[in-house]
């Protein structure tokens, strides 16, 4: 196998199987063995013995010879005890308690499994509304997103990590602004992706600047209405802000609704290219283009089509194997997959193969390329979805879709999807999914200090062709970020070897919308945009995605995540843009060197501070905290214990290392939530507030001292009367994170958007989810 020293060290932390000790008990070979063995065992009894075989070898060969693989559940966990397969699903959320929280038990179970959930939270009545059961009155539809997040942070994803979501919202639902700006801060929420579903008649709207209607989903009665230009300019805000929200168009997504009169699509799986009916799944491929080109007749690369016809229809009876092998976590779910029967086949390595014909990404010829390519992968999967319907039968809600009526047999309601591919294109050594180049070179850093040139492999050899390598010329280009301002390097290069943020975003949203022509399901592509990119630019790039035919679309503006840690360029803040992009796209990459974090300081103690003091009963005695702040923020905490004595060192120790952190600029809100729910031995309930430790009661301070600055809340709000809150121009020192447990690795919120939390890598940013390229970790939300 050409399996790179990356792609190795990932599958052996995240795929192959391991013995009760954690010793590994199987190589990649016995892996891809495994899944192939287990695939084709969907097909014992229709074949002889010699056939099995002969399909279990074609599926073993395509995967070793990485010309396919199947998204990371079956690679996983097929002929594993678990055998859940599938990476995508979607759950209905329906507005009742019992419901709602049905929905938080049901994805939970799917987390488990190694699954991704999306929700549409459109069913649920807005915030305020009248709950006739219990007198009260509803508390809307982004609370219920938070005990969802809350749940997802409790359950790890496959034991391995947690689970990711998509959270929906119709544009006219009457909670829309705050669900539009429910994740302004990067703490919230952290484990959804958050998207607007918008109507035709919306897009209209706001071409005509003119109000549209708010309808409250119980009563279908309008509520009121709102400026359409409005709130799609608080959308392009809050994106070109920190990415979210992304957009979908609901009305298109439905058009395409195979079995219509099953039900209509309200939602996507997390990173948006699967719609999805309530309670279905879906198992996705992707075909590594990059293997897929010849040398022609002339002695010029071309698309080989006889090799890629031939691994379009071998991966469409894969995945239709999967559904029939899979085990699935509900009885609901397996019900609704194995009746429409969706596979969503896709690509990864296009960026590679366009370098490898010649073609610059943002150019009409990789356009047409693009057309020619994703129509031909279309049409060959849909034909073998029409044979194995005359061999195995149609899927069973076939005479409810529109397939029927049009009078076409097909095994597969849909065959094609474009997902992002960062953990396989890892694998497979190509970039990843329809994007286009995150960089070319980086400078990788081993443990020991070691720095290590990274190049992408084609452009390697482009340069030793030409005489032109050199690991000077390499880091200079890493620094640079991109070809333009090195010299040395010939024109031709330069036009060919462009990345990321060298391409407009006219030409992402228009490679984007190429493939989409030919797609079933919806295609997951980032616009990755310049630190200096404008609200127009987003804009833009939303307004073209609606007019291309795209299904939606979802944007990440550089740097715009807090801090974030580049492996190319020079370490920059987000009030310092960083020059250049973001990640590599084939290979390791690291961030810059660690020595750029390990020089932050406190700001000195401000002369005049403002605070407040508040006395609260814990369990050993009385504890005083004062909580301080000016006009640049909280600066600083301090404690002192009653008589009756308690721990006075280690409160003064949270104390001083709490006045430090906020002082260096680490976010209140993190730190909060890192002290809150810390709990001690000794817990004592004070008058309808539980103080479950000294940590606990001054992060509780912290965020009333927040809310109170920030104009969302009354300091004194929660603070029992038996405490003394007074306002006191004094103040000291303040605490930093508690010590993290083995799951806050993949708490991305609580850490540098921009570094990967397990290696300390940079990362890349895909479809609403992050990916290290280095060793494999990913996030969504």
């Amino acid at each position: 196998m050409r399996l790179t020293e990356n792609a190795i060290k990932v599958l052996e932390k995240r795929y192959l199987a391991r013995d009760e000790e954690g010793n590994l008990r199987e190589t990649p070979e016995d892996m891809f063995r495994r899944v192939a063995a287990t695939i084709a065992s969907a097909d014992k009894g229709r074949l002889s013995e010699k056939e099995l075989k002969e399909l279990e070898e074609e599926f073993y060969d395509m995967m070793t010879n990485l010309e396919f693989l199947p998204n990371s559940p079956t690679l996983m966990n097929a002929g594993r005890p678990l055998g859940q397969l599938s990476a995508c699903f979607v759950l209905p959320v329906e507005d009742t308690m019992e419901g709602i929280f049905d929905s938080v038990k049901n994805a939970a179970l799917i987390h488990k499994s190694g699954g991704g959930t999306g929700f549409s939270f459109s069913r649920l009545r807005p915030k305020g509304s009248s709950v006739k059961s219990t007198g009260g009155v509803a508390s809307g539809p982004v609370s219920f997103m938070k005990v969802f997040n809350a749940a997802t942070e409790a359950v790890k994803q496959g034991g391995t990590r947690r689970g990711a979501n998509m959270g929906i919202l119709r544009v006219d639902h009457p909670d829309i602004l705050e669900f539009i700006t429910c994740k302004q801060n990067n703490a919230d929420i952290t484990n959804f992706n958050i998207s607007v579903a918008i109507t035709e008649s919306f897009m209209k709207a706001v071409e005509e600047n003119a109000d549209y209607d708010l309808v409250d989903p119980r009563t279908k009665k309008i509520t009121g209405s709102l400026n359409a230009r409005e709130v799609f300019d608080l959308m392009v805000n809050m994106a070109w802000k920190n990415g979210e929200p992304g957009i979908i168009f609901l009305d298109r997504i439905n058009r395409d609704n195979m079995t219509p009169k099953i039900g209509e699509i309200e939602s996507t799986n997390p990173c948006g290219e699967q719609p999805l009916l309530p309670y279905e799944s879906c198992n996705l491929g992707s075909i590594n283009l990059s293997l897929m080109v010849k040398a022609g007749q002339d002695g010029l690369m071309e698309v080989d089509y006889e090799k890629l016809g031939q691994t379009v229809r071998k991966a469409v009876h894969f995945l239709d194997n999967v559904i029939d092998v899979n085990k699935y976590p509900l009885p609901e779910i397996e019900r609704m997959t194995l009746g429409t029967r969706k596979i969503g086949l896709g690509v990864m390595g296009w960026a590679d193969m366009l370098l490898q014909l010649g073609i610059r990404y943002d150019s009409e010829e990789a356009e047409r390329l693009a057309d020619e390519v994703m129509g031909f992968i279309s049409r060959e999967a849909r034909k073998k979805s029409q044979e194995l319907a005359e061999e195995k039968g149609v899927f069973p809600y076939y005479d409810q879709s529109t397939y029927k009526e049009a009078g076409i047999r097909v095994r597969n309601a849909t065959v094609t999807t474009i997902a992002p591919t960062g953990t396989l294109s890892l694998i497979a050594g190509t970039s990843s999914g329809i994007e286009p180049l995150f960089a070319i070179s980086f400078i990788k850093y081993v443990m020991d200090g070691t720095e290590l040139v990274e190049v992408n492999p084609i452009f390697r050899a482009a340069c030793e062709e030409a005489g032109l390598y050199s690991e000077e010329l390499m880091r200079e280009i890493a620094q640079k970020g991109s070809l333009h301002e090195v010299e040395g390097i010939p024109q031709r290069m330069k036009d060919l070897f462009v990345t990321a943020h060298d391409i407009s975003p006219e030409w992402h949203v228009r490679m984007q919308a190429a493939f989409q022509k030919h797609t079933d399901n919806a295609v997951s592509k980032t616009v990755n945009l310049r630190k200096d990119a404008t609200l127009q630019d987003v804009a833009d790039v939303f307004r073209h995605a609606f007019r291309t035919g795209c299904k939606g679309v979802t944007i990440y503006r550089d740097g715009s995540r807090e801090r974030q840690v580049l492996n190319i360029g020079e370490v920059k803040g987000k009030e310092e843009p960083a020059p250049g992009t973001g990640a590599s796209q084939d290979g390791d990459n690291n961030q810059a060197a660690p020595e750029a974090k390990r020089n932050i300081q406190p700001r000195p103690r401000p002369e005049i501070t403002t605070g407040f003091t508040e006395k609260v009963k814990i369990g050993c005695g009385n504890l005083y905290i004062t909580v301080n702040y000016d006009d640049k923020g909280i600066c600083e905490v301090f404690t002192n214990t009653g008589r009756a004595g308690g721990c006075p060192s280690q409160s003064e120790a949270t104390s001083r290392l709490v006045s430090i952190a906020l002082r260096a600029g680490v976010d209140e809100k993190a730190i909060v939530e890192q002290l809150k729910g810390i709990r001690c031995p000794s817990t004592i309930r004070q008058r309808g507030l539980k103080v479950l430790s000294c940590p606990d009661a001054i992060g509780r301070l912290i965020e009333r001292v927040m809310n109170h600055r920030n104009g969302n809340g009354d300091v004194y709000k929660e603070v029992p009367k038996a405490s003394v809150v007074l306002p006191r121009p004094t103040a000291r020192y303040i605490n930093p994170d508690r010590p993290e447990s083995e799951d806050d690795d993949t708490d991305m919120s609580l850490k540098d958007p921009g570094k990967c939390p397990e290696c300390g890598s940079g990362v890349e940013h895909e479809g609403g989810c992050v990916i290290c390229r280095q060793c494999g970790y990913s996030k969504c939300g």
